[in-house]
């Protein structure tokens, strides 16, 4: 019995021979293509410049889905005329974005005010875990009315994708920016 005490320790001692440190650190590492822009060729009414990168689909009445297939994510866009009721379509746009309140950490609004190209907008950054991480809409208040919503395909997980958010926000910018009526 003695002797299998001490096999058996020796053993232990034999193959432990491998300093075990902890593991450091990691940080997360993403690399993002250099942006590129060109100008959506849709015929609907309206125009703005999107990354090159990103997919569009084209669906009816004038509504887009603009796809970022490796971040995993979409920019939803829907088009809607205005018919004297910009003001419903402007507290629906506000509603959709409320909605988020729940999962959200902070909802902060940012306006935008061209009145050479008549546009006219706010877009709203949500932070949290909430299924939409940036919504907006634009105007030029009398005939079109644009609303955008940014998703991933994936649960929320808000510092997860903080990259891409900050990433595709670039875009939405850009977006406003470049945003032509085209009637």
């Amino acid at each position: 019995m003695r002797n299998i005490f001490i096999l058996i320790i020796s053993l232990i001692f034999i193959s432990c021979n491998e300093i075990v440190l902890p593991k450091p650190k990691a940080y997360l590492s993403l690399e993002y293509p250099k942006k590129e822009y060109k100008k959506l060729e849709i015929s609907g009414p309206y125009t703005f410049e999107i990354l090159k990168a990103a997919k569009v689909i084209d669906a009816k009445n004038y509504w887009l889905k603009i796809r970022y297939p490796k971040l995993k994510a979409s920019l939803d866009i829907t088009y809607r005329p205005v018919e004297n009721n910009i003001k419903e379509l402007l507290t629906e746009a506000e509603k959709l974005v409320f909605k988020h309140a729940l999962k959200a950490e902070q909802i902060t609004p940012k306006d935008f005010i061209d009145t050479n190209k008549r546009v006219f907008g706010s877009l709203y950054e949500i932070t949290g875990n909430a299924a939409s991480q940036i919504q907006f809409h634009i105007t030029d208040s009398t005939t079109n009315f644009i609303k955008g919503s940014l998703s991933f395909y994936a649960k929320p997980n808000y510092d997860s994708i903080l990259p891409a958010v900050a990433y595709i926000k670039e875009d939405i910018l850009r977006l406003i920016e470049t945003l032509e009526w085209k009637n």
